[in-house]
C-alpha cells in the first residue's frame, strides 16, 4: 500500500490576515459576511488567481460562515475564477457595442495567437481567455480587461500585439495594497 499524502491546508499570509482583520473592523461583529467579496478577492490574489474549494473553505472559516455561503457568492460572480488560470486573465467584452466593433474577431484572433480557447488557458500558462459582460468602455470598443487595466480599441493587429507584448514582459503580477513587503511566498516567481 502506497503512503497517502495530503495537501497542506491553505493559509493566508500574515499580510493578508492583517488586511482581513482591518476589513472586519468596518462592520459589526454580527455582519462579518459583509466582508465576503473583498476577502474572496484577497484569497484569489493569494492563491494563484483562483479560489479552489479548499480556499473557499478557508474564507468561510476565517469569516465564521458556512461554506455554502461562500460557494454561493463565488459561483455567482464571474470575477472569481473557480479553476486554475494563466498568469494573465484576458476578459473580453462581448456585449453589443464591442461586438459591433469586432469583439468576435478579436476573440478568434486571441485564440489563434495565444493557443487558448475561451474558458481555457494557453499551453504556456501565460493567458486565460474569458468572455465577460459589459466593461463600460463602449466608446473604445473592442475592449479587454486584465486585472485593473483596460486595453481599448483592440480592433487592429498592432494594438492586440502591443497588449500581448506588454503582458508577456511583466515578470509577475502587480503588488497588491496589503503586500507592503512584496509578494506572498506562494506567488513569488509566478
Amino acid at each position: 500500500m502506497e503512503p497517502t499524502t495530503t495537501a497542506a491546508k491553505p493559509q493566508f499570509s500574515p499580510a493578508a490576515q492583517a488586511e482581513i482583520k482591518r476589513l472586519l473592523t468596518h462592520y459589526p461583529d454580527d455582519r462579518k459576511k459583509s466582508t465576503l467579496l473583498p476577502v474572496l478577492h484577497i484569497a484569489q490574489a493569494e492563491f494563484g488567481g483562483w479560489v479552489s474549494p479548499e480556499v473557499q473553505d478557508l474564507v468561510a472559516e476565517t469569516l465564521g460562515l458556512r461554506p455554502i455561503e461562500v460557494y454561493e457568492v463565488s459561483t455567482f460572480y464571474t470575477m472569481f475564477n473557480l479553476k486554475p488560470v494563466g498568469k494573465h486573465v484576458l476578459e473580453i467584452c462581448r456585449t453589443g457595442p464591442c461586438m459591433l466593433r469586432g469583439s468576435d474577431e478579436l476573440t478568434a484572433h486571441l485564440e489563434r495567437i495565444t493557443g487558448a480557447k475561451v474558458g481555457g488557458n494557453s499551453p504556456d500558462g501565460l493567458f486565460t481567455l474569458k468572455e465577460v459582460e459589459c466593461l463600460a468602455a463602449c466608446g473604445f470598443a473592442p475592449v479587454v480587461q486584465v486585472r485593473e487595466k483596460y486595453y481599448e480599441s483592440l480592433d487592429t493587429e498592432e494594438n492586440v500585439n502591443a497588449m500581448l507584448n506588454e503582458l508577456k514582459s511583466l515578470v509577475h503580477r502587480p503588488i497588491l495594497p496589503w503586500e507592503e513587503n512584496g509578494l506572498p511566498t506562494s506567488l513569488q516567481n509566478n
